[in-house]
């Protein structure tokens, strides 16, 4: 059973993130604040595109701490990976890694309950953020894509919270095989377990009609 502590916790609000006006709430903070986390996410945190961000299966966005070694010698040029908060995340941690994580995988965290729900899809911000033109590829190829979660039972986090896990219902799907079948490309000739995550009801629901798309192709 995995047991972490939450090393950081950040919000952010909708900023000015592009020339043409585009908003953004990529760019978060550290805070020492305990936060009330509900089903819709952190106190004090906002997204810039409700359609493709927040949501219940997208309370909270957890990126592993690990992974800024591996970005920080890819891109030492840029500043910003020298703190958590990169990725937009609002989790900051060890030991959550997608290889050890699992959809379904369930924490207390504080006095929530919290769920794995799928990996993240990068898009073209982080390009954009970092100023370089493939850290999307990047991610896709590498799977360093870190992980949403939906809130079971709200309540209090705060930086220093110990994740301790309750339950691992799916140990046959960690994060990593999932993000590979259905974002990675990985998914060719693997209709049988594409239509087992698409009827997956732990699995977000986008990325379950997603599955269901690819063992259809």
């Amino acid at each position: 059973m995995i047991q972490t502590r939450l090393d950081q916790l950040l919000i952010g609000t909708p900023k000015i993130f592009r020339e043409d006006g585009e908003m953004s709430a990529i760019a978060k903070k550290s805070t020492d604040d305990s936060l009330m986390l509900g089903f819709e996410g952190l106190e004090g945190n906002q997204v810039g595109d409700p359609l493709r961000h927040g949501g219940r299966d997208k309370a909270v966005h957890l990126y592993p701490a690990e992974h800024y070694a591996f970005w920080q010698d890819k891109y030492r040029d840029v500043d910003l990976l020298s703190q958590a908060g990169a990725f937009g995340e609002n989790f900051s941690c060890t030991g959550l890694t997608e290889d050890r994580l699992c959809l379904g995988d369930i924490f207390r965290l504080g006095e929530a309950l919290i769920q794995c729900s799928h990996a993240r899809q990068p898009c073209w911000k982080l390009n954009h953020r970092f100023g370089k033109p493939d850290v999307l590829k990047t991610v896709m190829k590498t799977g360093k894509s870190g992980s949403y979660f939906r809130v079971l039972e709200t309540g209090k986090v705060r930086a220093g919270d110990e994740f301790v896990q309750q339950d691992r219902p799916l140990p046959e799907w960690p994060l990593d095989r999932v993000f590979g079948l259905i974002i990675g490309g990985q998914h060719k000739g693997r209709d049988t377990e594409l239509r087992a995550l698409s009827e997956n009801p732990l699995l977000a629901e986008n990325w379950r009609l997603r599955a269901e798309q690819l063992a259809q192709s």
